[in-house]
């Protein structure tokens, strides 16, 4: 039995705690007290792992004290790698989690990265915080290894384990180890990738190709809306080729796919190569929150309806459905631009925590039983909450005539078909 340290507990972190805590010992360490203080009582705010699951990682304990991780033969590191407002990489939470682990580790042990970072950013980055707190020299005192997370938050059947996990490190010896362990909570199957940096870029890629592959499909959402043609129409009709892949147009947001292409460009741009076609994408998507306010406009106008003073409600403002992250949402800059308009925007999301959005984004969540009709309902992310509530319930808080822009088409089929409610999705 190893002794496991996990050094950040959100989405990623608390997965791995939970599995690695019903074989081995392991220290969960996370600075958000609150956190800590729900995981110990068997809650997830997170909702990625059940009061179940918690209380059978009978091994599994939960600090705030870097200093409790000493002792750990393994540790984990699980922080965000967030873009600054340059949008270059803000390595910050990774060179402090570095700092804090080389404070404890000893001689023999073992460091996994599972952050999204650039390639090279491990061995550029990180080593040198490990050596420099630690006083220990890397591959003769201590291994390194890298593998990426690839958890998809609010997905329960694609969970720690049931993806294949990518394992690298900077010896056969680590990388054999690691893939066992690993290998231990991972059902899906492991996949050793020669080096760390070929792992590193695997991981960047995964989420630069989505978002390319969403900016496209976006920009052609703005067209067809030119042309008058209907986007979801069109990708029926494509979708019944074989080999037509089923993206789907809407607000790219989160910690992951608007963000990690800014980590590629930058390793880019310093070895002296201009990427093109990524930060395109990047510019089509960061640009989809201001053509759905114009789009709303418009149909308020066609509708006669006031566009200063009028009322819109906006549903779901975490940055994907079923899910209560807001970070990075595009639902921020889409309602401080109606607000900036003069129009009132009522918001409700079941799953965001109120508190959490007043003190990072200043604005006040209105509960669904207190929603009142509108001359607009936005809805953004289509949780199931209100998926199971329904066009009618839509349809009880949105004015007659009133417009309702589903921007996920959840209800399209029953939307169009509306006679006074004026419907329309990306």
């Amino acid at each position: 039995m190893m002794k496991i340290g996990i050094v950040g507990l959100g989405y990623v972190g608390i997965q791995l705690a939970v599995g690695f805590g019903q074989k081995h010992s392991v220290i969960g360490f996370d600075l958000d007290q609150q956190k800590v203080n729900n995981y110990r009582v068997g809650k997830d705010s997170t909702g990625e792992v059940t009061t179940e699951q918690l209380v059978n990682a009978t091994s599994l304990s939960f600090t705030t004290d870097s200093g409790a991780l000493a002792g750990c033969d393994l540790f984990i590191i699980a922080v965000p790698t967030p873009v600054d407002d340059a949008r270059r990489p803000d390595f910050g939470p990774l060179i402090a989690a570095s700092k804090a682990v080389g404070s404890v580790m000893t001689t023999g042990a073992t460091v996994v990265y599972e952050s999204t970072v650039y390639p090279g950013a491990t061995e550029e980055v990180c080593v040198p915080m490990l050596e420099s707190a630690s006083g220990l020299c890397w591959k003769q005192d201590f291994a390194v290894g890298y593998s990426p997370e690839r958890i998809n938050p609010g997905d329960p059947e694609r969970t720690l384990a049931t993806i294949i996990k990518v394992v690298s490190a900077d010896n056969e010896k680590t990388l054999e180890m690691l893939a066992n362990l690993y290998g231990e909570v991972v059902a899906a199957g492991i996949h050793r990738a020669p080096s760390i940096r070929v792992a590193e870029a695997a991981k960047v890629i995964e989420n630069t190709q989505r978002d390319l592959n969403i900016a496209l499909i976006n920009e052609l959402s703005i067209l067809f809306d030119h042309l008058d043609i209907n986007t979801q129409d069109v990708l029926e009709a494509a979708g019944s080729k074989w080999n037509f892949l089923p993206f789907k147009p809407g607000l790219v947001g989160g910690h992951c796919i608007g963000v990690d292409p800014y980590y590629l460009t930058h390793k880019a741009q310093e070895v002296g190569y201009q990427p093109e076609v990524i930060l395109a994408g990047r510019r089509i998507n960061d640009r989809m929150a201001h053509f759905v306010v114009a789009k709303t406009l418009k149909l308020m106008a066609q509708q006669g309806l006031p566009l200063t003073g009028a009322s819109i409600n906006v549903l779901g403002i975490t940055f994907k459905e079923n899910c209560p992250d807001i970070r990075n949402s595009q639902a921020f800059p889409l309602i401080r631009e109606l607000r900036a308009l003069g129009l009132k925007v009522v918001i409700a999301d079941p799953r965001a925590d109120a508190n959490e959005v007043l003190s990072e984004e200043d604005l006040q969540l209105t509960d669904l039983s207190d929603l009142k009709r509108a001359s607009v309902t936005l809805l953004l992310a289509p949780h199931r909450e209100f998926r199971e509530k329904g066009l009618a319930w839509i349809r009880s808080i949105t004015e007659d005539p009133g417009v309702l822009i589903d921007v996920q088409a959840v209800f399209r089929k029953e939307g169009e078909i509306e006679k006074t409610l004026t419907y329309w999705s990306l």
